[in-house]
């Protein structure tokens, strides 16, 4: 098994130990619906100049269609994708070989707090989860396995931020 990862960060790690402030990254999104009035529906591009526009709609428990992903579907998705390439980027530098792997995150919110029924009930969701389910090929030490289990869930950057959120400011422009 190739150790790609640890030969693609090998230079990276010589130059962020060298130049601390270059491993410093910005990722970003943005909007864009079609039409401002409809309520329902927008896009949104995960990263400037990808050329992937993602259909957002709005949960059918708040009023909306939900015949797209939701932001709350989308922070899942980012989850499951970061906790995902986090196990796959591990194994490679372990040397465990996956023969399968699935994330599944799962997430649950009363919405009366987003629609403002009761101010004692939070907005956003009250609990997550993240499931990983992999499998190993035969003969995989169950250490080695416990090893990449932690070191993929430490370097697991979606799910620290959830765990420990930054503060976020909001600014509106009109």
């Amino acid at each position: 098994m190739s150790a790609i990862v640890y030969n693609a960060q090998k230079p990276l790690r010589a130059e962020y130990k060298q130049t601390p402030e270059s491993a410093m990254v910005t990722d970003h999104a943005r909007t864009s619906g079609q039409d401002a009035s409809d309520p329902f529906h927008s896009r949104v591009e995960p990263m400037d100049g990808c050329g992937v526009v993602i259909p957002v709609g709005v949960h059918a428990a708040v009023g909306g269609t939900h015949e797209a992903p939701t932001p709350g579907d989308l922070l899942c998705a980012a989850l499951a994708a970061c906790q995902d390439s986090a196990v796959r980027m591990v194994a490679n530098i372990l040397g465990v070989e996956l023969t399968s792997l699935e994330v599944r995150v799962t997430a649950a919110v009363d919405v009366r707090g987003t629609m403002a029924m009761d101010p004692a009930i939070p907005v956003g969701f009250q609990s997550m989860s993240c499931d990983v389910n992999l499998q190993a090929k035969d003969g995989t030490p169950p250490d080695l396995l416990e090893k990449l289990r932690f070191a993929a869930e430490r370097c697991c950057v979606v799910q620290h931020t959830l765990k420990s959120p930054p503060q976020v400011k909001t600014t509106f422009a009109f």
